[in-house]
């Protein structure tokens, strides 16, 4: 007889906000955002601002425009994670995080970061593990049209991608 154990990471809430919260992975040390209620595809999940306001990207900062990149508030909103089957996506004309799929408490947040980045400041090989997960990710400017056409991009990226087609 074969005996399979199964372990999961200890999983600690580090923080609780209205809708969500913010989980720590113990085995990985990583912060994730979780839902806390549930939320229909369409749902405005919440408005947000810019804390901070720079002409360049880090890995923290969400591009708004070619030389724009905010961090953004509430901070708490940092710790949605990439993936390649995203969740949650950053209409950053509107400034309101919107849901793109129903989502129950304990979710994860996650969103496309080629849908507000042009180009990473930080390039990484995603991990998701979805079906047609894309591997590297380092930008829109990076992907194919027809990849770039499966997501919900910013405005500003698809101004990019014009712009990009008529070169």
């Amino acid at each position: 007889m074969i005996t399979t154990t199964i372990t999961t990471p200890s999983v600690a809430i580090v923080s609780n906000h209205i809708f969500a919260n913010i989980l720590l992975n113990g085995e990985t040390n990583q912060r994730s955002l979780h839902a806390a209620v549930s939320f229909s595809a369409g749902d405005v999940i919440c408005s947000f601002n810019a804390d901070i306001t720079q002409t360049f990207a880090t890995y923290l900062t969400v591009q708004t425009g070619a030389d724009r990149h905010i961090t953004l508030m509430p901070d708490f909103l940092q710790y949605i994670n990439h993936s390649c089957a995203p969740t949650v996506f950053f209409d950053t004309t509107a400034m309101q995080l919107v849901c793109l799929q129903a989502l129950q408490p304990g979710d994860e947040f996650t969103f496309f970061y080629p849908s507000t980045e042009w180009e990473m400041a930080q390039p990484f090989v995603c991990n998701c593990g979805n079906e047609g997960c894309l591997q590297l990710i380092n930008g829109a400017s990076n992907l194919s049209i027809s990849t770039l056409s499966k997501y919900k991009l910013t405005d500003f990226i698809k101004q990019q991608v014009k712009q990009k087609l008529n070169l």
